[in-house]
């Protein structure tokens, strides 16, 4: 099966951003995208403003950009047009890996074909996909690069997932966990971890395979955490829960970028990727989606690192490549969530001050998305549950 790869302009940036609509009286999720989306384009459909599974959802995009910086102003200006709509309905725009109380039968499927056949293959599994995301595009020259990008990447699942970690709650109950969206959207057959496969010749026969044997009808329904995008010419990273800020959006746009700019060094120096283990990957995502930010990850044979410190030490290895590609401050942010806290930490430190009341936790994702930067917690963040040791002491 030949699958044509277009090529793109080395780390060009794009960005989507999955948001929710939220009544600002009850604070559930409420239908509204399609509506907005008339008005915001009559008879036809936005560039940057799109619908997505649920009626309470929009997905705002960017165009092909350079920056970083450009890519969050292509946001920016996206949103300028959305926001007021929503106002005048009664509705506020936040972003989060899940909704803190509302439950998923309660919500509408938007009317697209796309979405109907969804629904009818894969039944409960489809239909509690209330799950909300950031995906960052980073352009790419050739295919045999994103493959081995693509397998590369892996490794660093555990770090973005514990940096954007922010779903500890499942429609009004406390899960445990730092990101339940991740463990939500891994029931889909074709989601979740990719395949570790063997050049652009081995995708394609992998995507035929899937193809022939009806799993998939075509290569858009495989929602890998990390994926090669064919059409856009660019490895695609979706493994970040919903941000609440566009501040938090840019800072994994820039790890993103970084990471992709200097695997694309690398290969042209001539070194060849490391693909890690698959059960190692497997393990360490699952400890980011449980602990978050206090996850210790498998490094080695018989070593394990704590993913805060990893973290750092990534960014610290990536300033050169931020500063070339002129992202270093959004880069910087990474230290900032590291002192201050991750959306999952930050929600609970809200529930704690409030009492348990997850509509505060609500109120606070709407406030933040408004300002957008993160709150600051004022004590060292936790990820324990609340009721467990080490839970109290956070508060915003």
């Amino acid at each position: 099966m030949k699958i044509d790869f277009n090529p793109s302009p080395r780390s060009s940036l794009g960005v989507e951003w999955e948001l929710m609509l939220v009544d600002r009286e009850t604070r559930q999720l409420t239908s509204g995208a399609s509506e907005i989306l008339q008005e915001l384009s009559p008879g036809g459909e936005h560039p940057t403003a799109k619908r997505e599974l649920l009626q309470s959802t929009i997905e705002v995009i960017t165009g092909v950009c350079g920056t970083v910086a450009e890519a969050t102003a292509d946001l920016g200006r996206t949103l300028e047009q959305v926001v007021p709509l929503a106002e005048q309905r009664g509705l506020g725009l936040m972003c989060a890996g899940t909704h803190p109380i509302t439950n998923w039968r309660t919500q509408q499927v938007s009317d697209d074909p796309r979405y109907t056949k969804l629904i009818e293959d894969m039944q409960w599994l489809a239909r509690r996909m209330q799950i909300f995301g950031v995906h960052v595009h980073v352009g790419v020259r050739s295919p045999d690069k994103v493959i081995a990008m693509v397998n590369a990447l892996q490794a660093y699942i555990p770090h973005f997932l514990a940096l954007s970690a922010s779903s500890p709650y499942w429609a009004g109950t406390e899960t445990g966990l730092a990101s339940a969206r991740s463990k939500v959207f891994e029931g889909l057959p074709t989601a979740g971890l990719p395949q570790q496969v063997e050049g652009w010749a081995g995708f394609e026969r992998y995507m035929e395979t899937l193809i022939k044997t009806d799993t998939i009808a075509s290569i858009k329904e495989v929602w890998w955490d990390v994926r090669p995008h064919p059409t856009y010419g660019t490895v695609e990273l979706r493994i970040c829960d919903g941000l609440p800020t566009i501040a938090e959006v840019g800072m994994v746009a820039a790890l993103s970028q970084c990471l992709v700019e200097m695997m694309d060094r690398e290969i042209d120096k001539g070194y060849t990727l490391p693909t890690p283990r698959r059960w190692v990957v497997q393990e360490n995502k699952w400890r980011a989606a449980r602990y978050g930010l206090d996850a210790s990850i498998i490094t080695g044979e018989d070593s394990t690192q704590p993913v805060r410190e990893a973290l750092a030490e990534l960014v610290q290895d990536l300033r050169p490549t931020a500063e070339r590609l002129g992202c270093d401050g959004e880069l910087a942010m990474v230290q900032s969530v590291l002192d201050g806290g991750a959306s999952y930490q930050r929600q609970r430190a809200v529930a704690a001050a409030s009492g348990g009341d997850l509509s505060a936790v609500v109120d606070s994702l709407l406030a933040e998305f408004t300002t957008g930067r993160p709150s600051v917690l004022e004590a060292r963040p936790t990820s324990a549950v609340p009721g467990e040791p080490g839970a109290a002491g956070a508060v915003v």
